[in-house]
């Protein structure tokens, strides 16, 4: 379970110690390398970058030279904002590149996958909050008429609500069900607005899409994307201690950020190794999804 944030204005400023350098940093890469931000198109000023993601401007600077180092802005100082560099649009998330968090990997990977006219996306996760992200960038690109695929096939499997969810769960209180029904929730609800916001798409631009769930019998304790059966990004779900306020209540639990997991990406026409893979993947996936999942309705 992973919540999620969206912009932070900088006018709250009790959210002014919550993001490090490195997060804003992170953000920044991501909507470069989903296009987002395309080359030689300028930043914002640091300024409306410090205001947006509620941190002082030190903290945008630091970001902005990491950036610059990576050869994804130039022109960064103190002065007029920065620029894209031209070359950006080329940097990838994708295989033979270090693994990056799902937050900042998965999104361009998506969206790379939404350039082919038959889209096929499969996905094993614990509730699909960084996949419903992701595709949040897949849908900009289609509304501004740079994507078009002619068909979507979208396939994911979730944990049952049936089960007791290994994680997250309470540190001192096991039989408290009240983190596994905050879990359930954000499952359902995640789950609905994907389906919803594809399936959309059949509407406005008439793309024939098919978004179907199964649940499955344990909790898994890794997430797996696959990209029209070629590529596929894999991450383990690290357990932490953390706490949260559960019905008024502040309660210990282990879980897991999966928007921060790290995602390692293995594609077809990268060697046998990655081949391999990716091919086994699949059959585990198909497997999963022919043989013991379950019909799965976001209700309960």
């Amino acid at each position: 379970m992973d919540p999620e944030h969206a912009a932070v204005s900088g006018r709250d400023t009790s959210q002014r110690s919550q993001r490090s350098h490195r997060e804003v940093a992170d953000e920044l890469r991501g909507r470069i390398l989903s296009g987002r931000l395309r080359p030689g198109q300028r930043m914002p000023t640091q300024a409306e970058l410090a205001d947006e993601f509620g941190v002082e401007r030190g903290a945008v600077r630091q970001a902005l030279r990491i950036l610059q180092s990576e050869h994804l802005l130039a022109d960064v100082s103190k002065g007029s904002p920065a620029t894209v560099a031209a070359n950006a649009g080329a940097v990838l998330a994708g295989p033979g590149t270090a693994p990056q968090s799902t937050m900042v990997g998965l999104a361009p990977r998506i969206t790379a996958a939404f350039a082919r006219p038959h889209v096929e996306i499969d996905a094993l996760c614990l509730t699909s909050v960084s996949l419903t992200l992701a595709i949040g960038e897949v849908l900009r690109q289609i509304h501004a008429g740079r994507l078009k695929p002619a068909k979507v096939d979208v396939r994911v499997l979730l944990p049952s609500r049936k089960i007791d969810i290994a994680f997250p769960t309470p540190v001192d209180a096991p039989d408290d069900d009240r983190v596994q029904r905050l879990w359930l929730a954000q499952r359902n609800a995640q789950g609905q607005v994907l389906r919803h916001n594809l399936q959309a798409l059949r509407h406005s631009h008439g793309i024939d899409v098919h978004v179907t769930f199964r649940a499955l019998p344990f909790t898994p304790p890794v997430k797996l994307y696959l990209l029209n059966g070629s590529e596929a990004l894999f991450a383990y779900y690290t357990l932490a201690r953390r706490g949260a306020e559960i019905d008024h209540e502040y309660l210990e639990m282990y879980d897991a950020e999966g928007t921060q997991s790290m995602l390692f990406a293995f594609e077809q026409g990268a060697g046998l190794r990655d081949a391999t893979f990716v091919e086994q993947s699949r059959t585990w996936f198909d497997a999963l999804w022919e043989t013991i999942s379950s019909e799965l309705r976001f209700t309960g």
